[in-house]
């Protein structure tokens, strides 16, 4: 009951900040999700022996954000990832054991690349003009795969999948891609009935049904990929939950696992899209 709650509550503030909110709103809340699931990850990279400090972490996931507003060129978080970098590699090689040095600056530079520069495209994705349905579009994806997999699983999972996850299944794993794929076409079906009944426009997706169909199938496999990863690193540290923030769903870094990569991908996918003139969503 804990997690339905949990996660009704979370689906809610998201859909809201979508459709009522503003891009400084959606920019302020990824980047204090940021701040938690990055504080999460230094713990368990810390695990290993390092010591990446609090306060260089909070400071370099602030600043990636900051270098997303508008008014800052988008190619700018790499300069500052790069000043991060930097910073926390002369950081410890003036105050670590220098056979912690490479590590430290490693392990804290790979948390912002695999924690808040992901975050970031949240409100970089929704500021684009057809940003709003391609939001809804990655989150019920991303969404409705976990679900399908959690349940699915659960219940007629017999084929063991990974060793990085020993209760994730065969059955699972498909049962995910096809709960995304029928709620993305789910979202492009909307977008549908409200454009032609409705004249609302909000949700309207120019693209042909299939590319969307393929879209929704990519996203699940990098959603999947990413929940993997992060149970790599949380079996490497020897913990099961990354947290404990959220009732019934363990830590922030738990519930966003599958965001941090599949979010990537699709800014790739509209990238390629862009570079090569093949439409808008």
């Amino acid at each position: 009951m804990k997690r339905i709650v949990t996660a009704s509550i979370l689906i809610l503030v998201v859909v809201a900040l979508i459709f009522f909110g503003q891009l400084w709103m959606l920019t302020l809340v990824a980047c204090a999700v940021a701040e938690l699931a990055a504080y999460e990850y230094l713990r368990l990279a810390n695990t290993s022996g390092t010591h990446i400090p609090v306060w260089w972490m909070i400071f370099g996931t602030a600043l990636v954000f900051l270098f997303t507003l508008p008014r800052f060129p988008n190619e700018a978080e790499l300069p500052a990832l790069s000043l991060m970098a930097l910073l926390l590699l002369a950081w410890s090689g003036f105050r670590a054991p220098l056979e912690r040095v490479l590590a430290d600056a490693a392990l804290g530079l790979f948390g912002l690349i695999y924690v808040a520069y992901p975050l970031t495209l949240v409100p970089m994705i929704w500021y684009r003009d057809d940003g709003k349905p391609l939001l809804l579009f990655l989150m019920v994806s991303v969404w409705a795969g976990d679900i399908a997999a959690l349940y699915v699983g659960r219940r007629w999972g017999r084929h063991k999948l990974s060793r990085l996850s020993p209760n994730k299944t065969w059955e699972g794993t498909f049962a995910s891609v096809g709960g995304s794929l029928l709620a993305g076409l789910a979202v492009v079906l909307a977008g549908n009935l409200l454009s032609t009944y409705e004249s609302n426009t909000i949700l309207h997706i120019v693209e042909p049904v299939w590319q969307s169909a393929v879209l929704a199938v990519i996203i699940n496999v990098a959603a999947q990929l990413g929940d993997l990863l992060e149970s790599a690193i949380k079996r490497g540290a020897g913990v099961k939950d990354s947290g404990t923030i959220l009732p019934g769903h363990g830590g922030v870094l738990d519930r966003i696992d599958a965001l941090l990569v599949a979010a990537p991908v699709l800014w790739c996918v509209l990238l390629l899209k862009d570079a090569f003139s093949l439409g808008r969503f």
